[in-house]
């Protein structure tokens, strides 16, 4: 089964809280609101943190007001790099690497399908953006915020007397029902 590891949904969670943050305040941010905020163990989330400060994701700041941002722009980092940065190689079948071999390669008949399927979901990650997440995820919560007032008109209309406060039967109903 195709699954990010734990450490690399932790990482993408935590670059798109530093972009977010980035964007309001242009703070740096600590480990510990991110832990707190994203609701991941700090003892691990701190491990990822120095990782990514070391592949170049972060920059860490001291003091008094220190933490970690981001090192480059958001929409430059690439969920695919995360990913290899924290869990190497993205491999859906050995025979599509150098390293590993498979007993049956030579016999494979879906290796040429399979070949394609890899460099597609690698394409895909590399077109995803720590910008794009943070995007998706502020796109997501409008619309689930135009639906909960969608729901509160269709829920207030349904308890309208049909008949109107003067009794006409001419109310107006909302959302044209």
């Amino acid at each position: 089964m195709l699954r990010l590891t734990k450490k690399a949904d932790y990482s993408l969670i935590a670059l798109k809280h530093f972009a977010a943050r980035q964007r309001e305040s242009g703070e740096a941010v600590s480990a510990k609101e991110v832990a707190d905020t994203c609701g991941i163990p700090l003892p691990l989330l701190s491990k990822l943190l120095q990782k990514l400060g070391k592949t170049g994701f972060l920059v860490s700041e001291y003091g008094t007001n220190g933490g970690y941002r981001l090192a480059r722009d958001p929409g430059r980092i690439s969920a695919l790099e995360v990913i290899r940065a924290i869990d190497g190689p993205v491999v859906l079948a050995n025979c599509f690497t150098d390293s590993l071999r498979c007993d049956h390669s030579s016999r494979c008949t879906v290796r040429r399908p399979l070949k394609r399927i890899h460099e597609a979901i690698l394409r895909l990650l590399e077109s995803v953006s720590i910008q794009d997440m943070l995007q998706d995820s502020e796109d997501a919560g409008q619309h689930e915020s135009m639906r909960d007032t969608l729901v509160a008109l269709q829920t207030s209309s349904k308890n309208l007397d049909p008949h109107g406060p003067l009794g006409t039967g001419k109310e107006m109903t909302l959302l044209g029902k």
